[in-house]
């Protein structure tokens, strides 16, 4: 405990977090496990007190997500999440695969800490504001109305949709928040890029041999590849079990620090 406090803390752990889940390599079944890791987040979100709040989704026709963003809110929230960023890897057989081959995706994961208006200025001539009707689930009033809200920040090329509120109002404020985490990460990706606290360096490419996780189902096994932890309980992970790997990567970034 005396190791732990002599380690300087990071003055973003207590932020709330904007967390995007891409399908990569994989095709459909990469796009499934999308919907499935969000899940995941989503009950370990919910374990730990956090609200979970989707501002984009972009669905596939069999249940899974080309990509999903969500802000997740609540003290301490960026601080249980920021070891998810980058490749997490998943094997298994696809409920499309007849021959009962395992097959190897990707899906890959970037975690952004809020940031508050003050930290960040944008001046509205910088933004470019475009409404549109909301596609996808929802009934006519929604498919109907312009309450969708697509934010376009000029100098950086930073675009936010979002659709998933009735009201333009609330997916504009939404859309705002998530346009400042971005625009924020894309700065620290300039400054900072020898460090790899960047969005790009924490997507990579979404081969399959940059990974962080792996997801192993027929065996019910998950690996970290950063703390060297595995877990034969792979079916608990995935209901939000997600505290004996995070515990395991504290610890790792605590002896770190106490040995630089």
């Amino acid at each position: 405990q005396v190791k732990e406090l002599l380690i300087p803390k990071d003055p973003r752990d207590e932020k709330s977090l904007v967390l995007e889940v891409r399908a990569g390599t994989g095709g459909d079944e990469a796009a499934l496990f999308a919907g499935e890791l969000f899940r995941l987040y989503s009950k370990f979100a919910e374990k730990k007190g956090l609200k979970v709040d989707t501002v984009e989704a972009s669905e596939t026709g069999i249940g899974g997500y080309k990509n999903i963003v969500a802000l997740i809110e609540g003290k301490g929230a960026y601080s249980q999440f920021k070891y998810e960023a980058g490749v997490h890897r998943v094997q298994r057989v696809p409920v499309t695969e007849a021959s009962g081959r395992i097959h190897t995706s990707t899906v890959t994961v970037a975690v952004m800490p809020e940031v508050d208006e003050v930290d960040v200025q944008i001046d509205s001539k910088d933004l470019r504001i475009d409404t549109f009707c909301s596609s996808g689930a929802g009934g006519q009033s929604v498919n109907t109305t312009y309450s969708a809200v697509r934010i376009t920040h000029l100098p950086t090329g930073v675009v936010v949709t979002c659709q998933d509120e009735r009201s333009q109002l609330k997916n504009r404020t939404k859309a705002m928040r998530t346009l400042r985490a971005r625009i924020v990460e894309a700065e620290r990706e300039k400054q900072e890029t020898e460090l790899a606290q960047n969005r790009k360096s924490q997507v990579g490419s979404g081969e399959r041999s940059e990974k962080i996780r792996t997801y192993n189902f027929p065996q019910n096994r998950v690996t970290d590849h950063r703390a060297g932890v595995t877990l034969h309980k792979l079916e608990l992970v995935m209901e939000g079990d997600l505290d004996d790997i995070v515990q395991a990567l504290k610890a790792q970034q605590q002896q770190t620090e106490t040995a630089k």
